[in-house]
Parts: structure tokens; C-alpha cells; sequence
């Protein structure tokens, strides 16, 4: 822990949609933290901290344009939560002021190939500064990497070893992707455009694994008949982010899941002609963002992110044969509610729960940084529940 930081915390972009949904949990749950709000306005954050009450927050003016704000700003905190995206277009200056501050870091990125570029760019510097950058603490990926984690652990721990082949299955989901997710996918696909290399990460599950290249892994593009679960299985549009950060979680942490193992994620459609239906129209329509997904600062309202809900299994075989399903599911929005309470407590994970000494500088997966200690904090403070079937 950096004890002479001003600050425990740092929301950068908290007044943006998603980032006063961070502020405002911080300021309900945390009335001792000390911590401050940035973004690029200093009236706005003023407006903004006293309409949802975090009268107890500093505040700072930062831009992703302007360096050196960024570099003041880091060096005063011990942990910087950033809500800014798309991250390929605005998060690569914040990486590099932490990292040269030794700043620990968490943001809500899906975005794989500016990942690729982090990790080829700051890890090698962020073990030499200790600052622990942290991809993926939302949505995608918490439920995800923790899911696989948790039903591993109980494996490794209970029935023999690793299970080797998993399947990641989204079980029930009411709620809307984020304004920043689908904003993230399009510039995405706008860089691909350009870079013809980025498509074949895109394709790689082992892009954010430089040193490892796995095993053939199912690519879970079409329909499929799931018989050990009874359900057909359609395409998941967030299972190119997911499959890739569990796969750099279990090569971060020595390979306990095996350096065999094959994962997939789908969603579940339901068994019969109905499912196969279902899983079949899910495929054709190429975007289960939906067609008017919400743009960067949008998003839905307090009652339907307080009515959204998810579920997600994780389901395979242990060496000893015991068929091993952990669900992980949560009571809120998942893009929206439940993401702001996931990073938050992502951050307070590493300022509060995770010794340096285990878990030293680099550039990280939310497994692998905060293992038990992320999964104890999803469940306590978040609204996760984490259950075995």
C-alpha cells in the first residue's frame, strides 16, 4: 500500500454515465474512503458530486489529452478506477502514467487488441514500478474469469486436479450491454479496418498469452446442442474477451487449470425445435447487442437496472469424474449496476485485501490479481452469488 497517497481511490470520468454510477456507489458505501473525483470539468464534477451526494469526494480536473494531468493525478493516488473509453482511443496515456507512478489500475476494457498492446508495451515497466494494471472489471470479465476460477479451485482442491475441458454458459441475462461495450466493439472493427493483424487476434484465444500458445480451442460461432447441459447453445458476442482473459489468468497463475485446457462460452437457448430455433436466430443476427444499443453516456434507468438480472454456469468434468458446475449470478443490470459495484470492489481489492508481495507489478486478469479475496469481495459487497449445482 502507497501510505503516503492523498488518495486510496481515484474515479477518473466520473461524470460520465457509468463513472457516477462508480462515484455514487463509493460515496453510498465507503463514507471513510478517501478518495476524489476526476474528469475534464470542474463544474460538472461539482454538479455531479452534489446530486448524488458525495459531498466527502475531492475533485480534479484531468484529460486523456493532456499528459501531464494525468501523470499529477496518478501520482496521488493508490488506486485510479477509469470508466473512459473506448480505451484504444483514450486509456493508453493512463496506463503509462501509472505505471511510470507505480499506480495501481482497474477499467471496464473488452477491447483485446489494445490489451495485446498493454501488455507488449507496460508489463515488463509495471513490474519494475509495482503498479498492478487490471483489464476487465466489469461485466466482462468478472463473472467470467472468477466463474472458471472458483469451479477450478474447487477441482483442484476436492476431485483430483484441474477439470480440462469447461464450458462458460450464460444460463438467464436481462439488461443491456453499456454505451461504452458497443462504442468499444464498433472502433474495434473500425482498427481492424486498418490493421489487418488485429483480426487475427481477434480469432486468437491465446492473444493476450504471448508466451503460450494453447490447445485447439472451440470457436462458438454456430448453434450447438449442449447434451450434457439438455439446451441448445447460440454464439455470446462477449465470449471473444471473456475466453481470452481466462486463458491469461490460468497462464499468469503457473497454468493450475492445465496447459491443456479448453474453454468456450455460449448462451443457452433451451432444449427441443424451440431452443434450436432460438440459438439458430441468435447466430443470423450477428449482434446480441441488439439493434439500438446505447451510445457513451447513455444508458438505462435506475428501475431497470435495479430489475436486470444474470446468470452464467460453469460446467465440466474432474479428473476423479465428478461433474463440476459453479453458477455465478447477480440481481442487478449486468452493464450498468452490477459493473459499477464490480470495479469498484475491484479496486478496493487490490488497495485493501492484496499483498504486493504475492501479487506484484505486472499486468493482470481479475483472477489472477485478486483470486479469493475478488470472488470474497463480489459476494460480500457487489451482489454476486457464487454457488455449486
Amino acid at each position: 500500500m502507497h501510505m503516503a497517497r492523498e488518495f486510496e481511490i481515484i474515479v477518473y470520468g466520473a461524470t460520465g454515465f457509468t463513472g457516477r454510477l462508480v462515484a455514487e456507489y463509493l460515496a453510498a458505501h465507503y463514507p471513510d474512503l478517501k478518495w476524489a473525483m476526476a474528469g475534464r470539468s470542474a463544474d460538472k464534477l461539482k454538479s455531479v458530486a452534489k446530486e448524488i451526494g458525495a459531498t466527502k469526494a475531492a475533485h480534479i480536473v484531468a484529460n486523456s489529452d493532456d499528459p501531464q494531468s494525468l501523470a499529477d493525478m496518478a501520482a496521488r493516488a493508490e488506486a485510479i478506477i477509469t470508466t473512459v473509453g473506448p480505451y484504444q482511443l483514450y486509456g493508453d496515456p493512463l496506463v503509462r502514467a501509472c505505471v511510470e507512478a507505480g499506480t495501481d489500475y482497474v477499467d471496464l476494457c473488452g477491447e483485446p487488441a489494445w490489451m495485446h498492446d498493454t501488455i507488449r508495451r507496460y508489463d515488463a515497466a509495471a513490474k519494475k514500478s509495482g503498479a498492478r494494471i487490471v483489464h476487465s472489471c466489469g461485466f466482462d470479465s468478472v463473472p467470467f474469469d472468477f466463474g472458471v476460477y472458483a469451479a477450478q479451485d474447487k477441482a483442484r482442491s476436492e476431485h483430483g486436479g484441474p477439470v480440462q475441458r469447461m464450458k462458460g454458459r450464460v444460463r438467464k441475462m436481462q439488461g443491456t450491454f453499456s454505451g461504452g461495450t458497443a462504442a468499444s466493439f464498433m472502433e474495434t472493427m473500425k482498427r481492424a479496418q486498418k490493421q489487418p493483424e488485429i483480426l487475427v487476434w481477434l480469432k486468437d484465444p491465446f492473444s493476450l498469452t504471448p508466451d503460450f500458445e494453447g490447445p485447439q480451442q472451440p470457436h462458438g460461432m454456430k448453434p450447438v446442442y449442449d447434451e450434457d447441459i439438455g439446451s441448445w447453445s447460440a454464439p455470446f458476442i462477449m465470449a471473444s474477451i471473456n475466453t481470452k482473459n481466462v486463458h491469461r489468468s490460468n497462464a499468469l497463475l503457473g497454468h493450475i487449470y492445465g496447459k491443456d485446457f479448453v474453454y468456450d462460452e455460449m448462451v443457452l437457448t433451451g432444449p427441443g425445435d424451440k431452443g434450436e430455433q432460438a440459438a439458430n436466430a441468435v447466430a443470423q443476427s450477428g449482434n446480441s447487442m441488439g439493434k439500438n444499443p446505447p451510445k457513451p453516456g447513455e444508458g438505462p434507468s435506475k428501475d431497470e437496472r435495479e430489475n436486470g438480472f444474470y446468470e452464467v454456469i460453469f460446467t465440466g468434468d474432474a479428473p476423479d469424474g465428478t461433474r463440476i458446475t459453479s453458477v455465478v449470478g447477480g440481481n442487478l443490470d449486468p452493464g450498468y449496476g452490477s459493473t459499477s459495484r464490480m470495479i469498484s470492489e475491484c479496486a478496493l481489492a487490490l488497495t485493501r485485501d492484496v499483498d504486493r508481495t504475492a501479487t506484484p507489478g505486472g499486468i493482470y486478469t481479475p483472477a489472477a490479481a485478486l483470486g479469493r479475496a475478488g470472488i470474497k469481495r463480489m459476494v460480500d459487497n457487489a451482489g454476486l452469488y457464487f454457488r455449486f449445482e
